[in-house]
């Protein structure tokens, strides 16, 4: 399906509604309010607020399961492939935050096919990092914890960076790479 501009605008506007109020509290009308047209107009480029959901929702998560199906098909290092996972989580964060938080809060709304095939790819992509965490744990690169808590904290941290990054004082992107690859990787305690 090709998207144009207009359509790109669209998901972009409800992305960032679906954000603030939540999928179920959005409605056309409020989408077409918020671009100031008529709420008919929007049917011209797209079919439906479900459409909208699949489009925003399923994209990310494709983009993350092509990402993790490249980095544990790697040869890199365990280290090396974390590395790669959280810089994949801050670039989504920086250039789509509105779609991030639309992709982990409203993803339980989209229809029977769709909601399938996006808790095939989450559960896919938990268990390629499981996969990453035990080889890492095998080889010595990583400490020998429990794996279900290394994979909690990680991915709870990475899924939720949105909620904090652009508040306050958010540090520079290339800070925050490089901080948060070392507090995941090293934690915080000086050894």
């Amino acid at each position: 399906m090709k998207i144009t501009d207009r359509k790109t605008e669209i998901i972009n506007v409800a992305a960032k509604l679906f954000k603030e109020k939540g999928y179920s509290a959005v409605t056309m009308r409020d989408i077409a309010q918020a671009m100031d047209i008529k709420a008919a107009s929007l049917y011209n480029h797209i079919k439906s607020k479900q459409e909208i959901l699949v489009l925003i929702v399923i994209e990310i998560a494709e983009e993350f399961t092509t990402t993790m199906n490249e980095v544990v098909n790697s040869n890199e290092t365990t280290i090396k492939k974390i590395e790669r996972i959280i810089q994949l989580h801050i670039d989504i964060t920086l250039r789509d935050a509105n779609a991030l938080a639309c992709l982990n809060n409203d993803w339980m709304h989209l229809a029977d096919a769709e909601l399938t095939y996006f808790i095939k790819m989450r559960e896919d992509y938990e268990e390629n990092f499981r996969t990453i965490i035990k080889k890492g744990i095998a080889d010595g690169e990583i400490k020998n914890l429990n794996l279900e808590v290394i994979i909690f904290s990680t991915l709870s941290t990475l899924r939720t960076l949105y909620l904090w990054y652009g508040k306050k004082k958010s540090p520079d992107p290339a800070v925050l790479k490089s901080n948060m690859i070392k507090v995941l990787l090293n934690g915080i305690v000086v050894i």
